[in-house]
């Protein structure tokens, strides 16, 4: 068991959203453990290791080393390890799916001509406000997101854990895009619990509300929080999409953290893997 004060510490050096220990715990269950220079995550059927080392997580030697003590360990047999590279330990029937985290510093580039105009448009019809109360207008708009897309259980779960996120998580913060009548357009999660990297984590709109660059107006938001917070980068997650990662290019992010998740034991990824897959939801393109 790691003590209040090792958790602490992964989670403020946290590089990747899985390494926020509270989160993970919220919308899983499970039981962190560190293997070596790597967190871990245990429940009754799966290990997963998060693969990037707190020194430096595109160190796939010491990712290796952790792989090596997480299997020397007693535990359940199905595995999955998310990292920088595929584990030597994998077998050769072990299935990997590939991506890549975008990184994006605080503060960010000068935005382009045309995100400008899209802002500007966002900013005369939206007011934004933040806060930690997920209302049943913000619950609303994520059962309309899962009602209108076929989306994995562990996306569903994640989505249905949300509230438990939020309470569970003092350094998480809802952003809220408003129409003038009050109607809630959109909104985002952002997650601070790291000392230099804050996470892009969720954003839902309702199409009939929002206005092109609610999105990016939200993001702006949780940007100039985390600037406030004297963070130097923000992680807005996996690029899953050719629309989602237009959506992060734009505000100037680029391929930073590859993202290599391998499965084994029985060849393919269980539920709890398939958990931080469902983090791959579209983050909103408007």
């Amino acid at each position: 068991m790691i003590g209040p004060d090792r958790l602490g510490r992964i989670t403020a050096e946290a590089t990747v959203p899985e390494q926020v220990i509270s989160y993970v715990g919220a919308v899983a269950g499970s039981r962190a453990k560190l293997f070596g220079a790597c967190i871990g995550y245990l429940s009754e059927e799966h290990r997963v290791l998060i693969g990037y080392p707190l020194h430096d997580p595109e160190d796939a030697g010491a990712m290796a080393a952790s792989v090596a003590e997480l299997l020397g360990s007693p535990g359940p047999d199905r595995i999955t390890v998310i990292g920088p590279a595929r584990p030597p330990q994998a077998p050769a029937q072990a299935v990997s799916s590939l991506d890549c985290y975008y990184l994006l510093p605080v503060p960010p580039p000068a935005p382009g001509q045309k995100l400008r105009n899209m802002l500007r448009r966002a900013e005369r019809e939206l007011t934004v406000e933040g806060g930690r109360v997920l209302a049943q207008a913000h619950l609303n708009l994520v059962d309309r997101y899962l009602a209108e897309r076929r989306l994995p259980a562990g996306t569903r779960h994640i989505f249905g854990r949300l509230s438990a996120y939020i309470e569970a998580c003092e350094t998480s913060l809802i952003v809220s895009a408003r129409r003038a009548d009050g109607r809630l357009a959109a909104f985002a999660v952002g997650e601070f619990g790291s000392l230099h990297t804050a996470f892009f984590m969720f954003s839902f709109r309702d199409p009939q509300a929002a206005v092109p660059g609610s999105a990016d107006l939200l993001l702006k938001a949780l940007l100039e929080e985390a600037a406030r917070r004297g963070q130097i980068r923000m992680n807005l997650g996996l690029g899953v999409n050719p629309g989602i990662r237009r959506f992060k290019e734009k505000w100037g992010a680029g391929r930073c953290l590859p993202y290599v998740e391998t499965s084994w034991e029985t060849g393919s990824a269980g539920f709890f893997a398939r958990l931080f897959r469902g983090r791959k939801a579209e983050p909103g393109s408007g």
